[in-house]
């Protein structure tokens, strides 16, 4: 067989080339457009997390616009109780702790760094200016006057920036509606144009996407929400006054392993022994947690995760900074997608390696043959009767 020509790798290199130019040109674009194209990407996410659950009713005998309607309204339902009752929350849960500042500074400088001082012999009250870090949170918090106050006042200063606000608030629903009936409809528009030789396996990458983002979206962050209510209730039981704050990050942190309750234990023991100054309440916290953590392993994980493959916590990490450096907010919400295609994507190449002659090496065909013989030979021995199977 003739070797290719020297014009042949040429016309190859100057393809590759026009494939390089053209996704550098679409990422380009794609940073241009971000601000235009972020309502778009959150409604095209609902869209597709309401999708299965239009499924199931659409299945049960009725038609797709009522089954669309029935989810939106629920989807809808869900974000404005979460609006009503969390912000407000969480505002209050902040000014708590901009309020009680002055008191953690005055048990991390008379209790924690003498403690810490005393057992490495580090001077470090010295170099450690508590005061005007906590005047200048608390100045900052009062002049901004709070979390809404901060950002009405942002919006305010731009009429641009209020109008794109507004728009973007108003389009959400409508688009998330409009992916939601008709997400099918896209789904099936983009296979056709996938090349037929190339169907299959394009398929089969994309539904093992969809399974690994919908493990992490479905399931951890169910799993998330489940434990931040969880210790939030708990450390308010307790009698912590941030414990609903705490719980929460907690909780949002529970995706990577052990982040999670740790950072929870640290920050509601220290509150305990700010608040009240005994090891009843700090006996309290590591209650709540170790209960959390029982319920997570045999129940929540298990039912709401299950064996599904996942993103590894280092690769979403890496993935949400990476994008929120190159594409701001939208690509924040691009970073899982991503990820999630590309983990499959390496997976498929790994199993397309092991397989090639490559990775084999000269022994290839010895090793096909020898896997031959084996697989002949126990057919035959799985083929010999035993003695529970001999005739009599």
């Amino acid at each position: 067989m003739d070797s290719p020509s020297p014009l042949h790798d040429i016309a190859l290199f100057l393809k590759r080339l026009q494939w390089a130019a053209l996704a550098l040109a679409a990422l380009w674009l794609l940073w241009l457009l971000a601000p235009v194209l972020t309502p778009f990407v959150i409604a095209a996410m609902l869209g597709w997390l309401g999708d299965p659950l239009v499924d199931r009713i659409e299945a049960r005998g009725h038609s797709r616009n009522t089954a669309v309607a029935w989810v939106f309204s629920a989807m809808s339902l869900l974000v404005l109780i979460v609006l009503v009752l969390l912000v407000p929350m969480l505002e209050r849960q902040v000014a708590t702790l901009v309020e009680s500042l002055p008191k953690y500074r005055d048990w991390f400088l008379g209790v924690a760094l003498p403690w810490v001082e005393a057992r490495t012999r580090l001077e470090i009250s010295t170099w450690l200016d508590l005061d005007h870090l906590v005047d200048l949170v608390r100045g900052n918090w009062e002049r901004a006057g709070g979390v809404a106050s901060t950002l009405l006042g942002y919006v305010s200063r731009s009429s641009f920036a209020v109008l794109g606000w507004v728009a973007n608030i108003v389009l959400l629903p409508v688009l998330a509606f409009f992916f939601l009936r008709d997400w099918d409809l896209l789904v099936a528009r983009v296979a056709l144009l996938v090349p037929r030789d190339h169907l299959a396996t394009v398929s089969r990458l994309a539904r093992e996407s969809s399974d690994v983002l919908g493990a992490f979206l479905r399931g951890q962050f169910l799993v998330m929400l489940v434990l931040g209510v969880m210790y939030g209730l708990g450390l308010w039981a307790v009698g912590l006054d941030l414990g609903i704050l705490i719980g929460l990050i907690a909780g949002l942190l529970t995706f990577v392993p052990y982040l999670g309750p740790a950072s929870g234990i640290i920050l509601g023991t220290i509150a305990a022994l700010v608040q009240y100054g005994d090891w009843q309440h700090v006996a309290g916290v590591l209650a709540v947690f170790g209960v959390g953590q029982v319920i997570e392993s045999y129940w929540l994980t298990p039912k709401l995760v299950g064996d599904r493959i996942g993103l590894h916590p280092l690769a979403v990490i890496f993935a949400v900074l990476a994008g929120g450096q190159l594409f701001g907010f939208l690509g924040m919400l691009l970073a899982l997608p991503a990820a999630a295609v590309i983990n499959v994507l390496l997976r498929y190449a790994q199993e397309r390696y092991t397989h090639s002659r490559l990775y084999a090496g000269t022994h290839a065909d010895d090793a096909v043959a020898a896997g031959v013989e084996v697989d002949a030979d126990a057919a035959a021995i799985d083929a010999v009767p035993t003695a529970e199977h001999r005739p009599g």
